[in-house]
């Protein structure tokens, strides 16, 4: 399981947080003096996550300072600055020691360091396992989907909150290196037995693509997971592979957002050009472009939840407000801050809020989400099928 959460005092677990949904990253834009290297043809690499709209007058510079002095006294340096920024009033805010951030990078690369499992707590409140990656270390030692995980090194997890399960399964920074050991006791049926595995680093495929029936105009659901680099070149051909004028369910439910030069390349599924969102830095103004030549006529239905985030929010926002598709599901999340990364001294890596993001029509996501066209529960697939159908694109 992906999960990268290290500490668990109060500013732990917001940082544990935005670790366990480590493609909710930042919006990372134009870099000031010190900040890190970026890949977008601004030099930058854009990201999103979530962050509060209110911010205290915490600068760069200050959280620099901090961490500069607790080195020279022998102190931690990251924990200086982490203290600063909580006091900052900048929810969001984190700071990550080097390891962390680099465990960071690899997962927005589409990787991890763990043992192939996804979890979450059933109806009866076990934690069930829901998916065991093919080839990874839990699946050759015969973990299954459906089995129920008792305890991680020997700690009951009954009652830990699933947060704190992939917690436990990461392990601590220094334990959750490749090749470091963990003993998961499992259930299944009547039987109980514990197993030890070593954590191993693992690729991750954020993007699934299925047939919903069995003729030629049967639409197509692309479900997309995360936007971790090659996700949004995945998105697009998976459209161009979709035969004839079958229409495509676009599934972003529980997206929790990534990389936005992903979700921007794959708006270029969907979209001749044009303005995909605004943002501003520091008050300047920017914007965010579809590539020409996508599909434009292929009818669309976006599947969005309360788990639809940042990254995956601005992709739902363009296709909804430059009318090329219909939203069904329940209203978005609501991350649309931007944030800039920047090393201190020490290596560790503080993220501030500097800005926020916008849709075509102007609409700010922050604190909003996005409300769908069409409004569904738990039936939102089937909803959406029935939109498909409706708008011509097969069933």
């Amino acid at each position: 399981m992906p999960g990268h959460t290290h500490h668990l005092k109060p500013r732990g677990i917001y940082r544990g947080a935005a670790l366990t949904l480590v493609f909710a990253s930042v919006l990372a834009t134009a870099a000031a003096t010190g900040s890190l290297p970026r890949e977008d043809d601004a030099g930058t690499e854009i990201r999103t996550r979530a962050v509060s709209s209110t911010v205290g007058p915490v600068n760069r510079e200050e959280i620099a300072d901090a961490a500069a002095d607790a080195e020279a006294d022998g102190k931690s340096g990251t924990d200086a600055a982490e203290e600063v920024v909580s006091r900052s009033g900048d929810r969001w805010g984190a700071v990550y020691d080097e390891r962390e951030y680099e465990e960071f990078e690899q997962a927005l690369d589409g990787s991890y360091t763990g043992v192939g499992v996804s979890a979450r707590r059933s109806a009866r409140g076990d934690v069930a396992v829901t998916e065991v990656q093919a080839g990874g270390p839990a699946d050759r030692a015969g973990v299954r989907k459906g089995d129920l995980l008792r305890t991680v090194d020997g700690r009951p997890v009954e009652k830990r909150p699933v947060a704190e399960v992939v917690a436990l399964l990461r392990g601590d920074r220094t334990k959750a290196a490749e090749g470091s050991s963990v003993v998961l006791g499992l259930g299944r049926g009547g039987h109980t037995w514990t197993t030890t595995l070593r954590r191993a680093r693992l690729s991750t495929d954020p993007v699934s693509v299925r047939r919903l029936g069995q003729g030629p105009s049967s639409a197509v659901l692309i479900k997309v997971d995360a936007f971790t680099k090659g996700a949004g070149t995945a998105v697009r051909d998976a459209v161009d592979e979709v035969p004839g004028d079958a229409g495509i369910l676009l599934d972003l439910r529980a997206n929790s957002g990534g990389l936005v030069t992903e979700a921007v390349t794959a708006s270029s599924a969907f979209l001749d050009g044009g303005l995909v969102a605004t943002y501003d830095v520091h008050g300047e103004q920017h914007a965010l472009y579809a590539e020409p030549g996508g599909d434009t006529d292929r009818p669309v239905v976006v599947l969005v939840d309360g788990g639809t985030m940042s990254a995956a929010e601005l992709l739902t926002g363009a296709l909804q407000d430059r009318g090329r598709a219909v939203t069904v599901g329940s209203r978005t999340f609501g991350k649309g801050s931007v944030q800039m990364p920047s090393k201190l001294p020490g290596g560790s890596v503080a993220e501030l809020t500097v800005g926020h993001y916008r849709t075509p029509a102007g609409r700010s996501v922050e604190g909003s989400g996005i409300t769908p066209d069409v409004g569904a529960g738990p039936e939102a697939q089937q909803r959406g099928e029935t939109v498909l159908s409706g708008l011509g694109g097969g069933s």
